[in-house]
């Protein structure tokens, strides 16, 4: 809660986001200030594999929790909300006829309904597709991804054809979200077109393409399973929230529901708009994967990076998107390995912290200056590579190279390892810039959101290793931010999207890249890094 609320008066948004691991919702005003926020665990179901898959229903529940413990929160009449926005991952929900929740994997359990975006079970789908070379992949940076919805539909039809057959919809989450609230059918331009091999630029899906990647139905049905109705972001969707979910919610039927986002570019939206100018400005979503998001006028391909996408972020601009498949997870990872780390999560606990945060602090307290603490990492070198490339290379089989570990097990040596492992966060940051500057999309500041992303030290170290400034808004939650302004929308508080953008979000702070000696340093860093980078590729087969 902030200052004391005019209830009679005033009108509030409501920004709902479901990430990895859990359900959020955020009520602000139409000032952009957040007065309450609210958030449920969501459950992972983990296979062999890289098999990773969630409840629709329980997510949904989730949701509708923590719209009501949010309304609680800020003690407002439900019915001063005027708008609602989601934004989710991009997971593909799996439903049969009537909304019933159908089982995607060999636990035939039917509430695990969802292939979550992480879940890598389609990797030789993904690379038969990719070998096919349609044209299409031209707007996926030239490959596509195990992760986006057209190589896990595929393994569907292949390895579980009843659950591919009895599909009435095949939803991503965000566009579920919107269904489950408004019972229209409709799907977002960023859905589709980022992660469905929609052109939006074109206003249309490629019948050939899913014809030759072994999908034809899909088209022989006028993709009604996948959407026929593709609107973009912040549209108001049906006539509003339904009696039903109304109900569930706690909100008054007939609120403004707009159509949502990927939460990634949640993020953007919340961010990009300072300066007005978001071509200036690439926004990097730091959570448990990260996600760089890049605007330009006209179309800019880039090998290895998604995109372009026609108004999948920012209306009317073109969106080029890299990150990583593990960020935020690949530091857990990296640490998970130290002799260490136990005792530090027992510390960590006691102080009622998260572990990356100590181990932060730790490293940020042996310095005046925080762009000293790379030298903590002296000879240590991290390609955080985990859960493989996803942008420049576009390759889900590269995987982590750690080099320069001795015998030591203290503490010290952990913060050393931590203080490496975000090096290599920032390097690889800074390849996908300097990949795209070389296309012809530059940027001049890179603006963070996310949880992974909100240390000092990190955004420092960030700055320091990709030599772009970071920014950080005044917004502490942007991704709820994002939604709030696509429910702002949708509710005609504002006239579009930039102009709310402009409006609510504003900067805070500025880390600027270090200069001298210790920009000698993380150039020589960096060298190493990408000579890690294809030494492992090189010796991947043996």
């Amino acid at each position: 809660m902030t200052d004391a609320i005019d209830t009679k008066s005033s009108r509030y948004l409501i920004g709902v986001d479901v990430g990895t691991g859990s359900a959020r919702a955020g009520l602000f005003d139409l000032g952009g200030r957040m007065l309450a926020v609210a958030k449920r665990d969501i459950t992972l179901f983990r296979g062999a594999g890289s098999f990773v898959e969630q409840s629709s229903s329980e997510i949904w529940s989730a949701v509708c929790a923590v719209i009501r413990e949010a309304i609680d929160a800020a003690g407002i009449e439900p019915g001063a909300v005027i708008g609602l926005g989601f934004d989710a991952t991009c997971s593909l929900v799996v439903l049969g006829e009537g909304g019933r929740p159908l089982a995607v994997g060999s636990s035939e359990d039917q509430n695990r309904d969802i292939i979550v975006w992480m879940d890598h079970r389609a990797v030789d789908q993904a690379e038969r597709i990719n070998e096919l070379g349609h044209d299409v992949l031209r707007y996926v940076g030239g490959r596509i991804s195990p992760e986006m919805e057209t190589p896990k539909i595929l393994w569907l039809k292949e390895n579980r054809p009843q659950t591919f057959d009895a599909a009435w919809q095949f939803f991503d989450l965000a566009d579920f979200l919107t269904w489950k609230a408004t019972g229209d059918l409709a799907r977002s331009t960023c859905t589709v077109t980022c992660k469905w091999t929609y052109l939006a630029h074109e206003q249309k899906w490629d019948p050939s393409y899913f014809e030759k990647i072994g999908l034809g139905v899909l088209a022989a049905e006028g993709f009604a399973r996948i959407g026929t109705n593709i609107v973009e972001p912040g549209t108001a969707l049906g006539t509003g929230l339904t009696a039903e979910a109304a109900e569930e919610m706690g909100l008054t039927a007939g609120t403004a529901v707009a159509a949502g986002m990927i939460d990634a570019h949640a993020g953007g939206i919340g961010t990009v708009g300072i300066g007005g100018r978001p071509e200036d400005n690439l926004a990097y979503v730091f959570g448990t994967s990260s996600c760089t998001m890049t605007s330009t006028s006209q179309p800019v391909f880039v090998p290895g990076v998604w995109g372009p996408y026609y108004s999948a972020m920012v209306p009317g601009m073109w969106l080029n998107e890299g990150g990583q498949s593990a960020a935020g997870a690949a530091i857990d990872q990296l640490l998970s390995f130290h002799p260490a780390v136990g005792d530090a999560h027992a510390d960590a606990a006691e102080q009622h912290l998260p572990l990356p945060v100590l181990i932060a602090d730790a490293a940020a307290s042996k310095f005046d200056n925080l762009s000293e603490a790379v030298r903590l990492a002296a000879g240590l070198h991290v390609v955080p590579e985990f859960l493989g490339n996803r942008a420049p290379f576009a390759d889900p089989q590269a995987r982590a190279v750690i080099s320069g570990l001795g015998m030591e097990r203290d503490f010290d040596s952990l913060v050393a390892l931590y203080v490496a492992g975000l090096c290599g966060i920032g390097y690889g940051l800074r390849q996908i810039i300097e990949t795209q500057d070389k296309a012809g999309a530059h940027v001049e500041r890179v603006v963070v959101s996310g949880g992974a992303g909100q240390h000092d030290l990190v955004r420092q170290i960030l700055a320091d290793a990709c030599g772009k400034p970071v920014v950080a808004t005044h917004s502490q939650e942007p991704v709820l931010l994002g939604s709030a302004i696509l429910g702002a929308v949708a509710s005609a508080a504002f006239p579009d999207a930039r102009t709310a953008m402009e409006s609510l979000c504003s900067v805070a702070d500025v880390y600027g890249p270090v200069g001298g000696e210790l920009a000698a340093v993380h150039a020589k860093r960096y060298s190493a890094f990408i000579g890690l980078q294809d030494f492992a590729r090189g010796i991947r087969v043996f």
